[in-house]
């Protein structure tokens, strides 16, 4: 209970943790997906970035966060998330990397947020709306992942993630670049309804 869990680590560059058999280490990994599937008051949404097909000058960072907050805003602003809330507002609660370019993105999205219009739903065509944020409050609140469960669980669904994109042998070999579907029941379906995990692909 008192070591970190560092999902890429854990299972390719352990360090002290070799201790740990890498099959007990893989389990662990499963079993936090697990523990996350079986409760009733979360909903997980994941943003992938395809940074192959992107020009150079592409801010990974501002684009990731800007759509991740995008669909948090909206899923609250539509009192999407479980809990009969009649009113649901929310925090940014970020590891502490890059915390003032955070806070800066976050405050800009309060005034501008250009959101695509989509075609299907909305008759005014191609181009931009203005959806300023509305349900996030506050400035981000940064926290050591150290000293956060919470945090430690948010890397092990990333990795999980990325597993699909990318699968280490060990990983391939386990069918641990299924891992990130056991989630399934608790997967955010409004971030992207045309994704089959519904993940956000930029």
């Amino acid at each position: 209970m008192r070591e970190e869990i560092h999902a890429a680590p854990f299972i390719t560059n352990p360090g002290a943790l070799v201790r740990i058999r890498r099959n007990d280490r893989l389990d662990i990994l499963k079993q936090c997906l697990d523990f996350l599937s079986n409760r009733s008051d979360i909903r997980i949404c994941t943003v992938a970035v395809n940074k192959t097909t992107k020009p150079a000058g592409y801010d990974v960072f501002d684009n990731a966060w800007q759509a991740l907050i995008q669909r948090f805003d909206n899923t609250l602003r539509n009192r999407n998330y479980p809990g009969a809330f009649a009113d649901q507002r929310g925090l940014v609660l970020p590891d502490n990397t890059d915390g003032g370019k955070l806070t800066t993105l976050l405050r800009k999205m309060r005034h501008y947020n250009p959101v695509p219009n989509n075609p299907t739903h909305q008759t005014t065509g191609a181009g931009y709306r203005n959806l300023a944020m509305q349900s996030v409050i506050e400035d981000p609140f940064l926290k050591d992942s150290a000293h956060s469960f919470i945090h430690q669980l948010v890397d092990v669904v990333a990795y999980a993630a990325r597993q699909l994109y990318e699968p280490n042998t060990y990983m391939r070999s386990k069918q641990g670049h299924n891992f990130y579907a056991r989630l399934r029941p608790v997967l955010n379906t409004y971030a992207n309804r045309s994704h089959p995990l519904h993940l956000v692909q930029l």
